[in-house]
């Protein structure tokens, strides 16, 4: 019987690349920003289960736009079988942090593109104006 993906215990980085669609390089970025340890046989990472779950969970926090610290941070509180409400009000925390600099950047956005609208019309009747 072949065992699923999530009862494996060892993966290949290759194998983590195929499966998260991104690079080996990727994956050896976020190991180098401690985010994974897999194991060396040789010059051959070596992958565990663990490696895999936080390859994941960092996958999910990039794509929320969360910093690698942030990541690492939350990631790193997790305990099995521990309390984890003061991990889940850590991420509550940040994520409230993120949208809130989100929605900064949307307003600041949203004036900078009325101003410009303000800017074309002006510069469109100026050049009727050069027309007539």
């Amino acid at each position: 019987m072949l065992q699923s993906e999530k009862e494996r215990a060892e993966f290949s980085i290759g194998e983590l690349s195929s499966e998260f669609d991104v690079t080996p390089r990727a994956i050896r970025f976020y190991e180098d920003h401690g985010l994974l340890a897999p194991k060396r046989e040789g010059t051959r990472r070596v992958y565990s289960a663990r490696d895999r779950t936080r390859l994941k969970l960092t996958l999910r926090g990039k794509r929320l736009g969360l910093a690698l610290s942030e990541i690492r941070e939350l990631i790193d509180m997790y305990e099995p079988g521990r309390d984890e409400r003061p991990q889940l009000k850590r991420f509550l925390s940040v994520l409230e942090a993120h949208k809130a600099s989100l929605q900064q950047q949307r307003a600041d956005i949203e004036a900078q593109l009325s101003e410009i609208l303000v800017f074309e019309q002006k510069l469109k009747r100026q050049l009727k104006r050069g027309q007539d």
